[in-house]
C-alpha cells in the first residue's frame, strides 16, 4: 500500500537506532544534575533508572511485537486501554520530545560554537531533517557512524580517567541526599535511557518485527547501561560526586582532572556528535508518532502523507523539523531534561499498563507492574518545576481531546 512505510531495518540497524538515541547527549548532560540530586548515591540512582528502563523496554517490546505499526505507545494505549489513553501517550510524547529535540540541537551549538549556538542549532535541525527525509536506510547509516564515534570518545574518557593517578575509588561514594534525592537522580538519569522507544515507534519499518524488536530493545538497553555505568564510575573516580555536580561539562572536566586537558576538545566534539545522534533519533520517533496520530485524525490528516519514493512520513518530518527549528532559534531549553523525563515516564506508565492486559503470564504482568510503579514514583520525585510543567502539558492535552470529542459529536 502506498501509505505504508517500507520495512528495511534488521536487528543490528534497530539496535543502532536505539543506541543513537540513548548513548547520546544524555550521558554528557544528565550526570551533573543527577549528581546534584543524588550525591553519593549516583550509581544507585543509575541502577534504579536502569531497572525501570528494563521493565519499560520489556513491556514495550512485547507490545511492539503484537502491534508492529508506527506510533509506539500511542498505538498500544489505543488498542489495549482505549482511545483516550493512546491519545494521552501520544500527546505527551510529541510535545515533550519536540522540546527535547530543540534541547539536543542547542546542545550541539553550545559545544561547537557557544557564541552562536542558536544558529548552529538551527543548521543541525535542517541537516538532520534532510537526512531523515532521504529514507530510513540513510538515517540508519548516519546513526551507525555517530554511535561508533561517540562510543570511541566515551571509551577514551573511561580509559584516561581510570588509568590516571588522580583516580581514587574512595570518590565513588560520598554524602547522599536520602531516598528522595536518589529517586530524583534516577528520574533525571532516565532521560538518558529513553532512546529505546525509537525502536518501537519505528515498528512499521522493521523487518520481521515479532522477532526483531524483542531482540533489539534489550540488546540496545544492555549496551547503554554498561556504557553509562563505566562512564559514571570513571567520572566519579576523578571528580567525585560534588565535583561532578558542579560541572557544566562533566566529561570534559573529567579528562582535565585526569591530567589530559588536550583531550577536552575531542570530548566536546564527541558530545556534539552525541547530541546530533539523539536529535536524529528524536526526529524519527516524533514524526512517526505524528504520522500515527494523523492517520487516526488526532492531528491534521495531511501529516499522514508518505513519500512515494523514499517511503517516509515526509509531511510529518517537515512539520516536526520546522517546529524544532523555531524553538532552537528562539528558546533556551537546557532545563528540559526534567520536563522530558516527566513526559516520557507518563508515556511508559501507559505502556506498562497496556502490557499488563496482553495475557496472564506471571513474568509479563510482574514486570509491567514494577515498570508502572517505577514510572509513577520517578515522575513524582522529579523537581517540582519539571513535574508542574509536565502536568500542565498533559492537562492541555486532556482539554484538547475533550474539545475535539465534543466537536465531532456535534455538541
Amino acid at each position: 500500500m502506498e501509505d505504508q512505510l517500507k520495512r528495511t531495518l534488521g536487528v543490528s540497524d534497530a539496535v543502532v537506532v536505539g543506541l543513537g538515541a540513548m548513548v547520546g547527549a544524555g550521558i554528557f548532560a544528565a550526570l551533573a544534575p543527577a549528581a546534584r540530586a543524588a550525591g553519593g548515591s549516583l550509581l544507585a540512582a543509575l541502577g534504579v533508572a536502569g531497572l525501570v528502563a528494563y521493565c519499560n523496554a520489556h513491556s514495550s517490546a512485547r507490545l511492539a511485537a503484537r502491534y508492529p505499526a508506527s506510533g509506539g505507545t500511542y498505538v498500544y494505549g489505543r488498542e489495549r486501554l482505549g482511545p483516550f489513553w493512546g491519545y494521552l501517550a501520544g500527546w505527551g510524547f510529541v510535545i515533550g520530545k519536540t522540546a527535547s529535540c530543540a534541547a539536543m540541537a542547542l546542545t550541539v551549538g553550545a559545544y561547537l560554537w557557544p557564541g552562536r549556538q542558536h544558529a548552529v542549532a538551527v543548521a543541525a535541525v535542517v541537516a538532520l531533517t534532510a537526512a531523515s527525509y532521504g529514507g530510513m536506510q540513510r538515517s540508519a547509516r548516519v546513526a551507525r557512524l555517530i554511535v561508533a564515534v561517540v562510543l570511541a570518545v566515551l571509551a577514551g574518557v573511561v580509559v584516561v580517567c581510570l588509568s590516571s593517578e588522580a583516580a581514587d575509588p574512595g570518590r565513588l561514594s560520598g554524602s547522599d541526599r536520602g531516598v528522595l534525592g536518589l529517586l530524583q537522580g534516577a528520574g533525571l538519569l532516565f532521560f538518558a535511557f529513553a532512546g529505546y522507544a525509537r525502536i518501537t515507534t519505528l515498528g512499521e519499518e522493521v523487518r520481521d518485527p515479532e522477532r526483531t524488536i524483542p531482540r533489539a530493545v534489550p540488546i540496545a538497553l544492555g549496551i547503554a547501561l554498561l556504557v553509562y555505568a563505566a562512564v559514571a564510575v570513571a567520572a566519579l573516580s576523578v571528580l567525585g560526586a560534588e565535583g561532578l555536580a558542579q560541572s557544566s561539562a562533566p566529561l570534559a572536566d573529567a579528562v582535565r582532572a585526569a591530567g589530559r586537558p588536550g583531550l577536552a576538545p575531542v570530548v566536546r566534539v564527541g558530545a556534539a556528535l552525541a547530541a546530533l545522534g539523539s536529535l536524529l533519533a528524536l526526529v524519527l520517533g516524533v514524526s512517526r508518532t505524528v504520522l500515527a496520530m494523523a492517520r487516526d485524525g488526532r492531528l491534521p490528516r495531511a501529516l499522514a502523507a508518505v513519500h512515494p519514493r523514499h517511503q517516509v512520513p515526509h509531511h510529518a518530518e517537515l512539520a516536526v523539523g520546522a517546529v524544532v527549528a523555531v524553538l532552537a532559534a528562539t528558546a533556551d531549553l537546557r532545563g528540559a531534561i526534567g520536563f522530558s523525563s516527566f513526559g516520557v515516564l507518563v508515556y511508559y506508565a501507559i505502556a506498562n499498563a497496556s502490557a499488563w492486559t496482553l495475557d496472564s503470564a506471571v513474568k509479563g504482568r510482574a514486570v509491567a507492574v514494577v515498570g508502572l510503579a517505577g514510572c509513577v514514583v520517578l515522575a513524582c520525585a522529579l523537581p517540582l518545576a519539571s513535574a508542574a510543567w509536565g502536568a500542565a502539558v498533559l492537562a492541555v492535552g486532556v482539554v484538547v481531546h475533550g474539545v475535539r470529542g465534543r466537536l465531532r459529536s456535534g455538541i
